[in-house]
């Protein structure tokens, strides 16, 4: 029997190996999707495996009020690397759960219920996370959601400005929208953001669920932007592909005390394999190596004078702006090229490799869009 959630592609994946995917038929494809940015310092990295395979010797699980040397140190050097002022953390298994936490944390902080999100944004598929989602395609089946999250246009500051108030708790932003198209926002929208809040005494949370850990050229984009929000929330490729994500958070944040949990909070074997993901990206400076690299190939899908109507992103999230739908352009560079990628909208490809790709393979993915497109 088969799922019912995920539509399969007819491509059966075997094993990985750093920006390699192989097919159970021996077909080796480039991965410039990660799978969605999860895979972040390649596919199976022989210092994550090998950090996976010690703790699971040693203990696979136990509950997250019973201190553990993994945890323990993956709280640290999570409140070490992230922006500063960010030094208490709270570990789940995705994306949404730290979504879903930092609302709870924030409507806690302040005592108020108002959440101001952006159009095109995309938060999560949680119910709390998805009142704060922007299409309704992802919405409708499963109204009514939360209420009180209202929406502003994405990079307009005076009309977030506006839309935060005394009532509100917290703005989530993401500081480049990734489902909703690859929209960085501008550091100076950014920094409005936190004026505005600052002002009313509302929460910013930023969501760098897709940009964090190295992807958009930084450790994280709120470090490249210079703006410190109150909530960074992180996930996708913090753990190499093990299902982990956080919730970091100012002190007033925290003090406040809120009434949360998880039974899965923080696993040994997660947290090793985060641990070492992070050592990885920190001691091969592999943010500035996607800065680079993310140039490069933006650089030389703009000099190959393609079909395309805009690149843009930032690092190694990078969105190519198609005039043909994106959906079939990405099946005929995986059947055609052995090339996998990944959507963002009907025109949109969305580039997230690794973080580890060179610009041999840069240059390889631009010939196989060309071999496509042309």
């Amino acid at each position: 029997m088969s799922g019912f959630v995920f539509s399969e592609k007819p491509i059966g994946i075997e094993r990985g190996e750093g920006a390699h995917l192989y097919a159970d038929d021996g077909t080796e494809y480039l991965d410039f999707g990660a799978s969605y940015a999860v895979a972040s310092v390649g596919h199976s990295h022989p210092r994550v495996v090998d950090a996976v395979k010690s703790q699971v010797e040693d203990l696979i699980y136990v509950q997250a009020s019973y201190p553990v040397a993994a945890r323990t140190e993956l709280y640290e050097k999570l409140a070490t690397v992230s922006p500063p002022g960010l030094d208490n953390v709270w570990l789940c298994n995705s994306g949404t759960e730290a979504n879903e936490a930092a609302m709870k944390f924030a409507r806690n902080a302040t005592g108020r219920e108002k959440i101001v999100a952006t159009r095109r944004g995309f938060h999560g598929r949680t119910l709390g996370a998805l009142a704060m989602t922007w299409k309704d395609k992802y919405k409708e089946p499963f109204e009514p959601l939360a209420g009180g999250v209202e929406f502003v246009s994405y990079g307009d500051g005076e009309e977030l400005a506006e839309a935060v108030d005394e009532e509100t708790a917290a703005v989530f932003l993401e500081p480049v929208q990734g489902e909703g198209g690859i929209h960085p926002a501008s550091t100076a929208y950014l920094e409005r953001a936190r004026e505005v809040t600052e002002e009313t005494g509302a929460a910013l949370v930023f969501d760098e669920i897709q940009t964090g850990v190295g992807r958009t050229g930084t450790l994280w984009a709120a470090e490249g932007a210079g703006v410190e929000p109150d909530i960074l929330t992180t996930a996708k490729g913090i753990a190499s592909g093990l299902p982990l994500g956080a919730t970091v958070c100012a002190d007033w944040i925290a003090d406040a005390d809120p009434e949360h949990g998880s039974t899965f909070s923080g696993g040994p074997v997660v947290c090793a394999a985060a641990n070492a993901t992070l050592d990885v990206v920190v001691e091969e400076n592999l943010p500035t190596h996607a800065a680079d690299v993310g140039g490069y190939l933006m650089e030389s899908i703009e000099d190959a004078d393609l079909p395309v109507r805009e690149v843009r992103g930032q690092g190694l999230m990078i969105g190519v702006e198609v005039k043909r739908g994106a959906n079939r352009l990405l099946r005929d560079l995986a059947l055609e090229e052995q090339v996998l990628a990944l959507p963002a909208g009907r025109t949109v490809l969305r580039l997230l490799p690794p973080l580890t790709i060179g610009e041999d393979e840069a240059d390889s993915f631009v010939a196989s869009l060309e071999a496509v497109l042309e």
